[in-house]
């Protein structure tokens, strides 16, 4: 009897304060909908391109898809040809989230949460080029190509002295160039370069990395009361394995050894 009164008596200081923290979490919940996805559904912009966007047209889409159940909204895909697609759709607003590549340059215009995966970047050399090592890749007369407004091609065009950089419109234009002859090496994420290499006999990997890219969810400028929900949402995603999950069902290679940076 004395238990039964006394947890009694616990659940009369308890209750009132379980219950105001469920109704804060509620409010936040309904703030960050109202932030996050103003339209009321979660537009997620996607480039079925290259591995690293986790989700394709194939898959689960599995972060996006999360990300709209927590915000309790419809999840509505947006695919895009080209990555720079992608990018303009969160610069302007057309699209509430997408995830990819945290640049420096990338975050004048749009806000990330921090890294859920890091993927080294390298280089990609064709079979018909004789350059062995990537210290071989900046020298004259090899063309050197990187997909136009991509973090590469923001990187390379400053530090590259003497390679000729190629911007093309996509990595498949960029595969069939390599196979074509018209292009030495490819610069990019591990993860794009090994599924190029898996189509183009011959070509291969360069030993070494030239950078890491630090993937995270974006969304666009002026959504900063979102933010904290966005950055809650990576951290749990990450810790409960959902991020390392698709990333093998979508057959991931070269990701950054260790949690990311």
């Amino acid at each position: 009897m004395a238990i039964r009164f006394a947890l009694a008596f616990l659940l009369l200081f308890i209750s009132p304060g379980l219950t105001r923290v469920a109704r804060a979490d509620e409010v936040a919940a309904t703030e960050a909908r109202q932030v996050l996805a103003p339209t009321g559904v979660l537009r997620v912009a996607l480039y079925p391109g290259t591995p690293t966007s986790v989700v394709s047209p194939t898959d689960l889409r599995e972060l996006g898809k999360a990300l709209a159940l927590r915000l309790g909204v419809p999840f509505r895909p947006m695919i895009f040809a080209k990555n720079a697609d992608v990018l303009d759709a969160i610069k302007t607003g057309r699209a509430d989230a997408a995830f990819t590549n945290a640049s420096a340059q990338r975050a004048t215009d749009m806000d990330f949460t921090q890294p859920y995966l890091a993927i080294e970047l390298g280089f990609l050399a064709s079979a018909k080029s004789s350059i062995a090592a990537s210290s071989g890749v900046d020298r004259p007369g090899v063309r050197l190509g990187v997909t136009a407004n991509s973090s590469s091609d923001a990187t390379l065009s400053h530090d590259l002295k003497q390679a000729q950089l190629v911007r093309v419109e996509t990595v498949a234009s960029g595969t069939q160039m390599l196979s074509a002859g018209t292009l030495d090496v490819y610069a990019t994420n591990k993860a794009t370069l090994f599924e190029m290499a898996d189509k183009l006999p011959g070509a291969r990997i360069l030993d070494g990395s030239w950078g890491v890219e630090r993937h995270a969810l974006a969304v666009p400028k002026g959504r900063d009361r979102g933010l904290a929900f966005a950055r809650a949402f990576v951290a749990d995603v990450v810790a409960s394995g959902l991020v390392k999950q698709a990333a093998d069902r979508a057959g991931l290679r070269g990701a950054a050894a260790g949690p990311p940076p």
